[in-house]
């Protein structure tokens, strides 16, 4: 079991950063992969970043490519989605969510928390 706790959204404008946290808790956080998913008013959830357990190995969409990071340090059970060069076609509420292993589809993961609010004005 997995609970999971995102934060660090905000309102900026185009061309702004931002840094989101997922802090996991409970018996299996540091050993669980973790993905950042996003999910704009009327749109699908769809896929922005994962990592594996240990950091070794992470994917990024190619819409996000390039501007967003993925990372992680397990001493503060927290994984973090570095946002660089934002645009108005970013906003969307994100979500963390983990699993056994790296997924890139909403269906792989098992834990999910309940979001953060990002908004990008141009």
């Amino acid at each position: 079991q997995v609970q999971l706790a995102e934060s660090g959204g905000g309102a900026v404008q185009a061309g702004d950063s931002l840094r989101l946290s997922c802090l996991a808790s409970g018996r299996t956080a540091s050993g669980a992969a973790v993905g950042w998913f996003r999910q704009a008013p009327g749109k699908e959830r769809e896929f922005v970043a994962a990592i594996n357990y240990n950091g070794a190995f992470t994917t990024h969409a190619d819409s996000v490519k390039g501007r967003f990071t993925i990372s992680r340090d397990n001493a503060k059970n927290t994984v973090y989605l570095q946002m660089n060069s934002l645009k108005p076609e970013d906003t969307a509420i994100y979500y963390c969510a983990a699993s056994g292993r790296v997924g890139v589809r909403a269906v792989d993961y098992s834990y999910w928390g309940q979001g953060t609010q990002v908004t990008v004005s141009s």
